[in-house]
């Protein structure tokens, strides 16, 4: 479900990232029992997440089978999409990391944007690009 509005705080606590939708998708024990632990506090995920799950499906061996995977995923998790604010933020912290030598990759810094933007915990593996980032909070399996 895409939010028109503004997802309350208290509605949604951890933003999932790709690594973490995938291998919760294929059940990959590790995720699938964290994704089950923090499911009641609320799990939204990026509209930049997304756009690369659905990547994922059209460079499947099982197109079909991938999106009737990802659609009962999508069932528990709340669509966020961007906004002037998150665009601010990844702004600024693209600004930050081009002056300091850490570039990452936009769709991590969007991403990340939006789990500050809301106060979110990242739920991601990728601690290596995320951590660069000022202030977000990540979960790793």
């Amino acid at each position: 479900m895409v939010h028109d509005t503004l997802p309350s705080r208290n509605d949604i606590r951890y933003l999932v990232d790709s690594d973490w939708a995938i291998d919760h998708m294929h059940q990959r024990e590790r995720v699938v029992n964290r994704v089950r632990e923090l499911a009641p506090f609320g799990l939204g995920i990026s509209i930049v997440s997304l756009g690369e799950l659905y990547e994922g499906e059209f460079n499947s061996t099982d197109p079909e089978t991938e999106a009737r995977t990802l659609r009962t995923f999508l069932n528990g998790v709340e669509v966020i999409p961007l906004d002037d604010a998150i665009c601010r933020i990844f702004a600024r912290e693209r600004s930050r990391l081009r002056a300091s030598g850490t570039l990452i990759g936009d769709m991590d810094i969007l991403i990340g944007a939006t789990a500050l933007r809301y106060d979110l915990t990242l739920l991601s593996n990728n601690r290596r690009h995320f951590e660069r980032l000022e202030g977000l909070s990540i979960i790793s399996a």
